[in-house]
């Protein structure tokens, strides 16, 4: 339960960092309106679009399962947000009762148990429908079965509980560190050298899988500052 745990703190945290501290009421710092249901199912939408599921483009290409990775923690970080959320509005409890609950799931324990496993291309794309399904619906939030497809979804997309939390983690400190970057405001540059910055974030990562997020921090800003000075 400690990794999902620290998750959910580390989202809390950067919601109330970005949106002040009466986000879970549905409202930033600044008055507009936060729709967590809605960012989620946009970002499924971008999710889609690592596969070729166009029949009139492309039709060879492979499926980017990287970016698909990095797309499903965009998700994860949404559906967090929507769980705390929604816990706080039906007061049902704090996070530590969040994260009780998931990790008795039994969705959860495959996850944490389970091997990565990529599965078939069309399959997956129906299960990021069904969680766009459950985020388009009116009717009040199914928030055990949008977690039960999301944990599906991060088995059939080749990752585990140990490969969810690192990249959460690495996502986590990068949006951080676009915040302080002009980010809201528009000035920052999301493009590194003709790479997008979750991809540097990505290789970062991969190059050293022990980093620490504060280490993590330190290296996005040298790589960020050398950008700016080319």
């Amino acid at each position: 339960m400690d990794k999902i745990l620290l998750m959910l703190q580390l989202q809390a945290d950067l919601n109330e960092a970005t949106n002040g501290d009466k986000w879970t009421e549905g409202v930033t710092k600044n008055g507009k309106l936060i729709n967590w249901r809605r960012c989620i199912y946009m970002e499924c939408a971008e999710m889609i679009d690592s596969f070729t599921w166009k029949h009139w483009k492309n039709i060879d290409q492979e499926a980017d399962w990287d970016n698909l990775q990095v797309e499903v923690v965009d998700v994860w970080h949404f559906i967090m947000s929507l769980a705390i959320e929604n816990y706080s509005q039906t007061l049902r409890g704090q996070v530590e009762d969040l994260a009780i609950d998931i990790s008795e799931l039994q969705s959860f324990k495959k996850i944490d148990t389970e091997d990565e496993l990529f599965a078939k291309q069309d399959e997956t794309i129906y299960k990021i429908e069904s969680i766009m399904i459950e985020a388009l619906s009116r009717d009040s939030l199914q928030l055990e079965k949008l977690l039960g497809d999301f944990f599906d979804l991060v088995l059939m997309s080749g990752l585990n509980l140990e490969s969810l939390y690192k990249l959460y983690v690495g996502k986590n400190i990068l949006n951080q560190f676009r915040q302080d970057n002009g980010y809201k405001e528009g000035s920052y540059i999301k493009v590194w050298a003709g790479e997008e910055d979750n991809v540097v974030m990505k290789r970062v990562l991969e190059q050293d899988s022990g980093i620490k997020p504060d280490a993590l921090y330190r290296e996005l800003t040298k790589l960020y500052l050398a950008l700016n000075k080319s």
